[in-house]
């Protein structure tokens, strides 16, 4: 393999490889970047093993620009003088003691390259490459396993999963996003742990969800995680919610939400959540808080952003906003539009629609407006406030939202134009 990457984030993680190789140290790539260019792409970022200790390769680098963020692992960070060069991560080769949190070593030994390949995850993980000699170094059968596009745990799959399970979902978002097959051995050890994932934390579940649902090989991530038993085991709530509609005309299955997924064109993790989600979403509710309690709660426990859970709720709950469009007054379709989620809207509706064979007119209708309409149109600066109501002789309450709500939708509907027009309306209401 001839090191392609010519970016500023490669040529800094070769110097740091150049300053140990002339320290007198051992120096690879390891890891993700050396699968990634083995398959042609270009890494996101660079790991770097080596025979040095942590205090060596601080020493070496400079203790005011490397941070020990594991050095009880054998690992530092060493930040690159400007944005674009990233950080590399500097590790000892070492070898595990045993893993009592599901998560990380009790002790560590360090030792040889080829015994720290037996520790890692996957196969296609547990190559490293000298730059220097443009060589692979492959001790777990990592560049047959690729060629093959086989996703394998190294050594026994047991064992490798019960030292870290969050390797359990690794081994579904590897598969799905190279679109790779699983090991048979691997998924038969994944299927009978995937209980054991609830011993993870769920903001690293949930980063891991959230990679695999932005990614275009979301709909296979997804079967992937059903029929190993994660899928169940992570959100219960969806298997009780197909089981609680099975006795309807249409019960909602996984596989019609998986279907969706499939055609969702957007590469955003909450557009495919809010399609995910939806049969949680309960439109009959009279309240639309209650109708989104269960989404919520799923979110809420999975630890999910504010921001997240209030554009992955805006998502379900306007689901179906777009049907009949053109025939809904412009106070409806601009702030519908205008809002930062609409592009997602459309996204999830068209998905919905070419998985159901269903009428596509909405989403060219939304599409055209969006077209011959700016920003300032869609959401224009309202013409009064409650400022101007309240110097009336309104009291505060419900009243002055009325007024206000009426007269923004006549501007909106292009009935009126000015302020002194707006004004004229409020007075006319106000003597009704």
């Amino acid at each position: 393999m001839t090191l392609a990457d010519h970016s500023p984030r490669c040529r800094f993680a070769l110097s740091i490889v150049r300053q140990l190789r002339t320290a007198g140290y051992q120096a690879l790539f390891a890891g993700g970047c050396v699968r990634d260019q083995l398959l042609g792409n270009t890494p996101k970022d660079y790991d770097v093993a080596t025979s040095a200790s942590p205090d060596q390769v601080m020493n070496l680098l400079g203790r005011h620009r490397t941070v020990p963020v594991g050095a009880a692992f054998g690992v530092v960070m060493v930040p690159g003088s400007h944005p674009a060069e990233g950080a590399v991560e500097v590790a000892t080769f070492r070898s595990d003691g045993q893993y009592l949190d599901g998560r990380h070593p009790s002790s560590v030994r360090f030792c040889s390259p080829e015994e720290d390949a037996q520790r890692r995850d996957f196969t296609i993980n547990g190559m490293f490459f000298d730059p220097l000699e443009n060589q692979v170094l492959d001790y777990v059968g990592g560049q047959q396993d690729l060629q093959q596009q086989v996703v394998r745990a190294i050594g026994n799959p047991l064992a490798r999963f019960h030292e870290d399970k969050l390797r359990l979902l690794r081994a579904v978002r590897f598969t799905a996003t190279f679109r790779f097959r699983l090991d048979p051995a691997t998924e038969l050890a994944v299927r009978n742990t995937c209980h054991q994932i609830t011993e993870v934390s769920v903001e690293r579940i949930a980063q891991e969800l959230r990679r695999m649902l932005a990614h275009p090989e979301r709909a296979q991530a997804c079967r992937l995680l059903q029929h190993t038993g994660l899928f169940s085991v992570i959100l219960p709530e969806l298997q009780t919610s197909v089981a609680a509609t099975a006795t309807t005309p249409h019960p909602t299955e996984p596989d019609s939400q998986f279907d969706i997924l499939q055609r969702l064109q957007a590469t955003s993790a909450e557009a495919a959540w809010a399609i995910l989600l939806q049969p949680l979403f309960r439109p009959s509710e009279s309240d639309g808080r209650r109708g989104l309690a269960g989404i919520d709660a799923v979110l809420k426990r999975l630890k999910m952003s504010n921001q997240e859970i209030s554009e992955i709720s805006w998502l379900v709950s306007h689901r179906t906003a777009l049907t009949g469009l053109a025939q809904r007054p412009l106070h409806f379709i601009k702030p519908l539009l205008a809002h930062p989620c609409s592009p997602l809207l459309l996204a999830v509706t068209e998905a919905t629609n070419a998985s159901h064979n269903g009428n596509s007119d909405d989403t060219r209708f939304a599409r055209s407006f969006l077209a011959s309409h700016s920003a300032a149109q869609l959401d224009p600066s309202p013409l009064i406030t409650g400022h101007d109501v309240a110097a009336l002789g309104i009291p505060p309450g419900p009243r002055i939202r009325t007024l206000l709500e009426t007269i923004r939708h006549a501007q909106l509907d292009q009935q009126i134009t000015t302020r002194s027009a707006a004004l004229q309306l409020l007075q006319q209401l106000l003597d009704q």
